[in-house]
């Protein structure tokens, strides 16, 4: 049961623990520790989390995004999933059910995943999302959704719990396009790979992607500047 699993993994860690200090690596157990569950837990956790359908993996992170207090962003290739519209994010499931062969269940999860964003309304949290500037003119979906999208995005920046930077093409990179990641709080981070979502705690690590969202949130433009590349991108499908 649950509790004899505890009991190993307690018994398993203090093995590991004494290693680090034979070794004279005290200083490194708890970065060790947790690098080495999140290899052992992440892509266990994606494998079983896809075999139950996409809705279960949306509802799944309810309690992560309801605990979190701040919650930071980047994003190089979609938008964030908490700012996407209907059609956007079923467009999105769509090439992801047919890309990886899973359950087809995008009628029920297209409204777990919008039920997810009442966060960005309700209760005490804060919000900052990056995204490249090529996140604009991706075209998922379509011209038609991504015009819905890109002004959902204007609305979204409305809100006092969100911030959203956009790094421009011509931005003075000094940190290249990563994949996308989240960062929530100081806990933990989700990692997005091509086969799988790696969840990171080791305090070292989560250390390394903030600072590296530091260094894109210093290339990205806000307020007025950033509208101002929606709307140029908005402009571009009708040309």
């Amino acid at each position: 049961g649950f509790a004899d699993r505890a009991h190993v993994a307690s018994a398993v860690d203090r093995r590991r623990a004494r290693w680090c200090a034979a070794c004279g690596a005290d200083d490194q157990a708890e970065d060790l520790l947790a690098a080495l569950r999140s290899i052992e837990d992440a892509y266990v956790q994606w494998q079983r989390l896809t075999r139950g359908g996409l809705r279960q993996l949306q509802e799944s992170l309810v309690p992560l995004f309801e605990r979190t207090r701040v919650q930071r962003v980047y994003c190089s290739q979609l938008v964030p999933g908490l700012l996407q519209t209907p059609d956007y994010t079923t467009a999105l499931f769509t090439t992801i059910v047919e890309q990886k062969g899973m359950p087809d269940d995008i009628a029920q999860a297209v409204p777990a995943r919008m039920a997810r964003a009442r966060v960005l309304r309700e209760g005490d949290h804060r919000f900052a999302f990056l995204i490249e500037e090529a996140v604009l003119r991706h075209g998922l979906g379509g011209l038609d959704v991504m015009a819905a999208q890109l002004g959902h995005l204007l609305e979204a920046m409305t809100l006092p719990s969100v911030s959203l930077g956009i790094i421009p093409f011509g931005a003075n990179r000094r940190q290249y396009p990563r994949e996308n990641f989240h960062i929530y709080d100081s806990v933990q981070v989700g990692v997005e790979l091509v086969s799988a979502e790696v969840t990171i705690t080791a305090p070292s690590e989560i250390k390394l992607y903030a600072k590296a969202f530091e260094t894109l949130a210093g290339m990205a433009v806000y307020g007025a500047k950033a509208r101002a590349l929606i709307t140029s991108a908005l402009a571009a499908l009708d040309s």
